[in-house]
């Protein structure tokens, strides 16, 4: 099995990032000190106790080293993934690069994705609390496709970015980098990234509106990795469906 891109990738920023990792100083002192305390036994050798005493001390050693080591591969590992993201965001906002669907509607946008992603991402409008849904597109993230939501704030962009969660998480993550602010939390569904140039307090704002709105669509990942595929005549009766809910609610007429 060979690794992949991302891993390739992940491996190097790995090396180049996560420092030399050292035991704390005062462990060093204790573990130096047992063994000059052991070496005074009678006969040269080490007695019960002071080797009982001296495997402590390094199995503490043991624990704190590889608890740090992976601590600094897991803080490594979502540096590289954030690094990512931002890239993905300022290359969405290139002309051209912001949206494969331009639509407001969150009927239209979700069934976009039918057939492009192994799951269906949530998809909500909040134009009513003043971050109105402007689109979705594809983007690449972590080694893999992933669905990327567009939502705007005044003159500000919002993307989120949303793939299956491997492990959920408990809070939010919040970095601040050249300007952008990005929030990352996992739910038992999903991993989202939310990054935008907008002030930090209204986008937690939003970020709590997203939290809510994906709690009230319910989950609609796929089991096993599976997707469903539409066919055209099934698109067309959605998009009957969608017109004649919209000819309900404003009593304009759709005709076919």
């Amino acid at each position: 099995m060979t690794d992949s891109p991302f891993d390739r990738r992940l491996s190097v920023a790995l090396r180049q990032e996560l420092p030399p990792l050292q035991a704390p100083a005062e462990l060093r002192r204790r573990v130096r000190a047992a063994v000059r305390e052991a070496g005074a036994g009678s006969s040269g050798r080490f007695a019960p106790a002071h080797a009982a005493r001296w495997l402590a001390l390094a199995a503490s050693l043991a624990a704190v080293t590889a608890g740090g080591w992976w601590l600094g591969l897991r803080s490594a590992g979502e540096t590289a993934l954030a690094d990512q993201v931002l890239a993905s965001h300022v290359r969405s906002l290139m002309p051209g690069h912001l949206t494969d669907v331009l639509s407001s509607d969150q009927h239209t946008v979700k069934p976009w994705f039918n057939g492009k992603l192994d799951y269906s991402p949530p998809v909500s409008d909040f134009a009513g609390q003043g971050y109105p849904l402007i689109g979705g597109r594809l983007d690449y993230v972590g080694g893999r496709p992933v669905a990327a939501l567009v939502y705007g704030r005044r003159q500000h962009i919002i993307n989120v970015m949303l793939w299956p969660a491997t492990s959920p998480t408990d809070g939010s993550a919040l970095r601040t980098r050249q300007g952008y602010h990005l929030l990352h939390w996992t739910t038992a569904d999903y991993t989202y990234w939310v990054v935008s140039d907008l002030g930090m307090p209204e986008l937690q704002d939003f970020a709590r509106l997203l939290r809510a709105g994906s709690k009230a669509s319910g989950s609609t990942r796929p089991a096993s990795g599976f997707f469903v595929r539409t066919s055209p005549a099934l698109d067309r009766l959605r998009g009957t469906t969608h017109d004649h809910d919209r000819s309900l609610r404003t009593g304009s007429r759709v005709d076919r």
